[in-house]
C-alpha cells in the first residue's frame, strides 16, 4: 500500500468514520472508475480480531439485498486488512432524528425497508445484533440501508469470544440478552422496534449509564404513545415484548408497516440451535462486570459522526452461557462491580414479582432503574471530531 493507493487500485480520500479497530475512508476505485467506501483495519490487529474480520467479510459476501450496504472487495495490503463497500452518500438515521420526530408515514416506509433487509438477513441464518440508528444509513432520497455487520453472528457457527461475553448497544439490547438467554433473530426485531419508537417520539426510550440503561428494560416495557395509529401502536408493542416468542418476525413487521394489517398469529421461525440458559447462567448474566470497548465498525456515511455506544458485558461467573462476538477485545476502559449490577438487576426482578403478586392493587408509580454509578467517565471518543451521535444521557460503547 502506498500513501495514496491501496492494493494498487483504491485511491484513498478523507476519513468519513472512525472506530476503535478500524476507520472508513472515501476512496476512488481506479479500475472501475467509481467512488467507494473503504474500511481499514488496524495493522496491529491480533489473531482473534483477524478472525472477526474474516467472519464479517464472509457474512457480507453471503448477503445480497437492496437494503444492505453491499461489499465489493476485500483483501490485505501490506499489514492492513480492508473491506471495500458501497458508498452511501448521506447521513445516518441518528443524524436525521436529530432534526426532531419523524412523521408517521415516513417511519412506516423506513421501518418496512429495514425490516425487509432484516428478513433477508435472518433468512440466511444471520443475526445482526447491533440494529440502531447510527447503523442505518440514508441516501439522498432518504432510502435506508442497514450497515455494520461487525457484530453479526451466523446461527450455529463457532463463537469468536470467550464464554460469558455479551455484546450489543445498551439502548437497544433485548431483555433476553440481559438475562443471559442468548441472541436470535427476535433480538433484532426488538432493537428495530425501539429504533422506530425513537423515530416517532424524538427521544431514546432507555437512558442513563450503561448499567441503568440495560437493567431498566427489566423494570418496564417501552412506553408506546397513545396517539399513534392503532395498528402501529400494537405492532411496536409486539416488537418490544419482553418474551421473544411474542414478537413478530421481521417479514411480518415489514408487511404490517406497509398494509396496516396486524398478523393474526406471530410466526416464529424454528430455532436452529438449542440455546439453554441454566439458573446459574442467568444469575451470571445479571451479576456482571462491565467493560466498555471502542466502536468497532463505524458507519459508512459521507458525514463523519459517532455511533451509539456498544457494550461488551463480561460475566463474573464461570457458569456456561451463550457466548457473543465482539469486533474488538481491547482492555476495559470502564468497570462496574458485580455487586452494583447484581443489586440493580435483583431490584428489577423484585419489583416485577411484587407487581405480579398484587394485580388487584392500584398500580404504583413507575420505579426508575436502580442508581448505579460508573467508576470511570461515561463518555468515550466518537467517530467524528467533536460530534456526538448518541442519545442524550447515553454512556459510550461497543463503544446499546
Amino acid at each position: 500500500m502506498t500513501d495514496e493507493l491501496l492494493a494498487d487500485r483504491y485511491e484513498l480520500a478523507e476519513v468519513i468514520g472512525v472506530g476503535g479497530m478500524a476507520e472508513v475512508r472515501r476512496a476512488q476505485d481506479t479500475l472501475l472508475g467509481r467512488e467507494v467506501a473503504v474500511k481499514l483495519f488496524a495493522a496491529d490487529t491480533d489473531l482473534a480480531n483477524a478472525r472477526r474480520f474474516d467472519n464479517e467479510v464472509r457474512i457480507l459476501a453471503g448477503l445480497s439485498h437492496p437494503g444492505l450496504v453491499s461489499v465489493h472487495d476485500a483483501g490485505t495490503s501490506g499489514r492492513t486488512r480492508f473491506v471495500v463497500l458501497r458508498l452511501v452518500d448521506g447521513p445516518t438515521l441518528r443524524h436525521r432524528m436529530a432534526e426532531g420526530p419523524l412523521p408517521v408515514e415516513e417511519v412506516r416506509t423506513l421501518g418496512a425497508a429495514v425490516a425487509d433487509a432484516l428478513a433477508h438477513v435472518h433468512g440466511q441464518g444471520v443475526v445482526h445484533r447491533d440494529v440502531k440508528p447510527s447503523n442505518i444509513l440514508l441516501d439522498a432520497d432518504g432510502t435506508p440501508y442497514l450497515a455494520d455487520f461487525g457484530l453479526a453472528h451466523t446461527i450455529g457457527s463457532t463463537r469468536l469470544t470467550r464464554t460469558g461475553l455479551l455484546v450489543g448497544t445498551a439502548a437497544y439490547i433485548a431483555p433476553e440478552q440481559v438475562r443471559g438467554a442468548g441472541v436470535d433473530s427476535p433480538a433484532d426485531v426488538y432493537a428495530l422496534g425501539l429504533v422506530l419508537l425513537e423515530c416517532l417520539t424524538g427521544h431514546c426510550e432507555y437512558t442513563g449509564s450503561d448499567v441503568e440503561t440495560i437493567v431498566s428494560r427489566l423494570h418496564r416495557s417501552p412506553v408506546v404513545p397513545a396517539h399513534l395509529p392503532a395498528d402501529l401502536a400494537r405492532l411496536l408493542t409486539l416488537m418490544t415484548s419482553q418474551s421473544p416468542a411474542d414478537r413478530p418476525t421481521a417479514r411480518q413487521c415489514a408487511d404490517t408497516l406497509r398494509s396496516g394489517d396486524l398478523p393474526t398469529t406471530v410466526m416464529r421461525a424454528p430455532r436452529r440451535t438449542a440455546l439453554v440458559a441454566t439458573a446459574a447462567g442467568i444469575l451470571g448474566a445479571l451479576c456482571l462486570g462491565w467493560a466498555l470497548a471502542p466502536d468497532s465498525a463505524p458507519p459508512v456515511s459521507e458525514s463523519p459522526g459517532t455511533a451509539d455506544p456498544a457494550v461488551v458485558v463480561e460475566s463474573t461467573t464461570t457458569a456456561p452461557q451463550p457466548a457473543a462476538m465482539s469486533d474488538t477485545s481491547p482492555p476495559a476502559t470502564q468497570q462496574q462491580t458485580s455487586d452494583q449490577v447484581g443489586a440493580a438487576a435483583a431490584q428489577a426482578q423484585d419489583t416485577a414479582q411484587a407487581q405480579q403478586a398484587a394485580p388487584a392493587q392500584e398500580p404504583a408509580p413507575a420505579q426508575g432503574p436502580a442508581p448505579v454509578q460508573a467508576d470511570g467517565p461515561g463518555q468515550g471518543e466518537g467517530h467524528g471530531p467533536g460530534k456526538k451521535d448518541e442519545p442524550p444521557g447515553q454512556a459510550k460503547k461497543d463503544k446499546p
